[in-house]
């Protein structure tokens, strides 16, 4: 192998810190990680730095959080960084050709989905929605395109009947992180193609909306529990009780029939377009999250109860 490489490393969500782990581990120096700017959470709207930059200082790595790329002197600063090949993990933000071009070796993405399925911003909940069986990761050289480029090396990963977005995101994370040192090598030795996409498959995994959370009980009970899984944690998923907004954080298929929306027996199950949905937690707002019983004692929802 070659010695080690001069790296720049992108990522926010926490899905590139396996893999940043495993480059420094491979000996590869990383020059800076990029990450988006702090941003107002909680009640209070504090700052909160991203889970990769907390990482990143913990790593004693410099870090750099441009609110954009696109303008010359953020360009200016990332080349001058000499980075020979940059890792991108689910970054957010759109990387332009100057940047694209400035290391010697070009950008890759780690992408949780086999490419060209799901595309797109949210790959992972949007299998989970679409009820797919199996998933896993595509490393490609980045282009203009919206995750278009030819892929470096790809392996699959089954999705498990129960398994939620937060699951999956860890274990594909995990995956990346075991795959990129040798197609980081491969690509330095010259040795690893990358192979185009082919033009059929192609599907888009727009951005969820906190809109898709509203569970619709007209819809088969099997299409809400998938959506349970898929947006957990986030945006997450939600109903009307008594006026009241009801977060609904996790539920099973079980046989039974009413009016969509209608509780048919306690603690919390409620019909669905067909069978029914039963929960197992929810949460209050301001609340923490409590089994359905719990929420019973201090919030009445009695069999009969329309959900909306």
């Amino acid at each position: 192998m070659p010695d080690g490489l001069r790296l720049v490393v992108l990522g926010t969500t926490g899905f590139v810190l396996p893999s940043l782990e495993a480059l420094i581990g491979a000996g590869h120096e990383i020059a800076a990680v990029y990450t988006q700017p702090p941003r107002p959470a909680g009640r209070g709207q504090q700052l909160r730095r991203t889970p990769v930059h907390e990482a990143a200082e913990q790593l004693g790595l410099a870090v750099r959080t441009p609110r954009t790329l696109k303008d010359a002197e953020a360009q200016e600063e990332f080349a001058a960084l000499g980075a020979e090949l940059a890792v991108v993990g689910a970054y957010g933000l759109l990387l332009p050709r100057p940047v694209l071009d400035a290391p010697r070796l070009g950008c890759v993405n780690l992408h949780a989905s086999l490419l060209p399925r799901w595309r797109g911003a949210a790959p992972i909940e949007r299998a989970i929605l679409a009820g797919d069986t199996e998933t896993g990761i595509s490393i490609f050289r980045m282009e203009e395109g919206l995750d278009t480029g030819p892929v470096y090396a790809m392996r699959p990963l089954p999705i498990g009947p129960t398994a939620t977005a937060a699951q999956l995101h860890q274990r594909l994370a995990s995956l990346a992180a075991e795959m990129i040192p040798s197609v980081v090598a491969g690509i330095a030795g010259g040795v690893l193609p990358a192979v185009a996409q082919p033009d059929a498959g192609v599907t888009y995994a727009r951005k969820l909306t906190r809109d898709e959370g509203r569970l619709a009980f007209a819809e088969p009970a099997a299409i809400i529990e998938r959506r349970l899984r898929a947006l957990n944690p986030a945006p997450g998923c939600w109903c009307e009780a008594l006026g009241e907004r009801l977060g609904v954080l996790s539920g099973r298929v079980v046989a039974g029939a009413d009016a969509p929306g209608t509780i048919v027996s306690l603690p919390l199950t409620i019909a669905c377009g067909s069978d029914a949905i039963e929960i197992s937690q929810v949460q209050r707002a301001g609340k923490r999250p409590m089994t359905p019983e719990e929420l019973q004692r201090g919030f009445a929802l009695p069999v009969g109860t329309v959900l909306g």
